[in-house]
């Protein structure tokens, strides 16, 4: 497994919603960029790498394996991500979930969306936790849909939520490589 640690998108000093300063080109590591421009040549839409998303949710990739095809990235739990049980919500897991294999999805295959993600929450995931690490695994391909896996764990490994994912393809004629910012 290739490992690397990514600093967040958005630190301590900077305000929310400073788009310029989230995007950062120094936070995908060298091994990983050059897979996402050769994967991303293709695209009708301008793609940000890392997404505002990613970087708001203060996520941070830690791993790939190109051969298992396996990515893993790290969240903290934020208290804005809380709900009123002091619970991180069940929307901000599946937007962990989601930020992991979106990227995954790009690393192994051609450009493509998540069509459906399904969530099985196990226990609750509360800051006393620390931060999480979701690992996303390509299952496999059948014509243009991508069968995805996830799992979230905390620091001791402790299964937290599974996720099942299917992305479905875009059509290559749709692509402009003007379009891609990485």
């Amino acid at each position: 497994m290739i490992i690397w640690s990514v600093a967040s998108g958005m630190d301590k000093s900077q305000k929310k919603g400073s788009h310029k300063e989230m995007i950062d080109e120094k936070e995908i590591p060298a091994e990983i960029r050059v897979q996402l421009e050769n994967g991303l040549r293709n695209t009708d839409k301008r793609l940000k790498m890392p997404p505002p998303v990613f970087a708001a949710m203060q996520g941070r990739l830690v791993g790939f394996d190109p051969e298992k095809k396996v990515l893993q990235a790290m969240f903290p739990v934020l208290q804005e991500q809380l709900n009123p049980y002091g619970s991180m919500q069940g929307g901000m897991i599946a937007a962990a979930i989601d930020n992991t294999l979106g990227p995954l999805s790009m690393l192994v295959a051609p450009p493509n969306f998540t069509r459906r993600l399904e969530i099985k929450y196990r226990q609750s995931i509360t800051p006393e936790r620390g931060d999480i690490m979701v690992e996303g695994s390509f299952i496999e391909q059948k014509k243009r849909q991508l069968f995805f896996k996830a799992r979230v764990l905390d620091q001791e490994g402790n299964e937290l939520a599974t996720a099942k994912a299917v992305h479905w393809i875009v059509d290559e004629e749709q692509i402009s490589p003007a379009d891609i910012s990485v």
